[in-house]
């Protein structure tokens, strides 16, 4: 069964177009990241997936049912989510928060901690905890509605290496009883994790497997590059002499062989 089914979507945010006929679909079970460029799309495409934006064309379609739907429990972890990290709240009261009329001390709250592998957590301050653990926490506040699939927007900013891993490890274990949908530039940590890739800029492409071709990365991103590493800051190994949205300032490397599969593509 497909977990989403997307057909003609397009969207823009005013006069400027974003996303212009996407077809997708990702089957249940499959743990996929997004990635493209800075401005191409992805976080805008998550958001049309899980609700938050309505298409200016098209459909999309959660296990079959048309988006927005209250049939379907939907698990979202956004961006920026250190932002009012001093407000004055526990991890069980945030927890909480991810089902309407959860109490603190449910077992749901400590189920959802435990998935996490945060127990003992449930009376510390949010404001206290590391970057990878406020991470865990909103990633249980998503699990309490027990969602069929999960979506992350950059989970990894503003964590360390090993709270990097740590993440990753725990979506990979989470990936074996829901589907998983990350949008990141941090490939070079997930790549052995994930089951397939989204390509995003403006057009959208599904790949099978978590190997990135030469030709993926030049569609995807509007180069004739060889290997690129994105994010910010970010270098990008392959030999070109121009600028693409004011990125492209670094030491560039040459990949010999052009249809090589890269496993760790990205890094910060």
């Amino acid at each position: 069964m497909n977990a989403i089914e997307i057909k003609n979507l397009s969207f823009a945010y005013g006069k400027s177009k974003v996303l212009e006929n996407v077809n997708l679909e990702i089957e249940e079970h499959d743990f996929v990241a997004i990635i493209g460029p800075n401005g191409g799309g992805k976080s805008t495409l998550m958001k049309l997936i899980v609700g938050l934006l309505k298409p200016a064309e098209g459909e999309v379609k959660l296990f079959g049912e048309k988006v927005p739907s209250k049939k379907i429990a939907v698990g979202y972890v956004p961006q920026n989510t250190n932002r009012n990290v001093e407000f004055p709240i526990t991890v069980g009261e945030c927890v909480a928060l991810g089902r309407i009329g959860l109490k603190v001390n449910s077992q749901e709250v400590s189920s959802a901690l435990s998935k996490v592998h945060l127990e003992g957590f449930l009376h510390r301050r949010l404001g206290e905890l590391s970057g990878g653990e406020r991470q865990r926490v909103l990633i249980a506040r998503s699990l309490v509605c027990n969602p069929r699939i999960l979506f992350l927007d950059e989970p990894s900013n503003n964590i360390d290496a090993a709270g990097q891993e740590n993440l990753y490890n725990l979506l990979e274990e989470l990936s074996q009883k829901m589907t998983i949908v990350v949008v990141t530039h941090d490939l070079m940590t997930l790549s052995h994790k994930v089951k397939s890739i989204v390509c995003v800029n403006r057009s959208v492409h599904y790949h099978e497997g978590s190997g990135l071709t030469q030709q993926m990365v030049t569609d995807t991103y509007g180069c004739d590059v060889d290997l690129i590493a994105h994010g910010i800051p970010h270098r990008v190994l392959g030999s070109h002499d121009h600028t693409h949205g004011g990125c492209c300032t670094h030491t560039h490397l040459h990949l010999q062989e052009p249809s090589q599969k890269v496993q760790v593509p990205f890094v910060k």
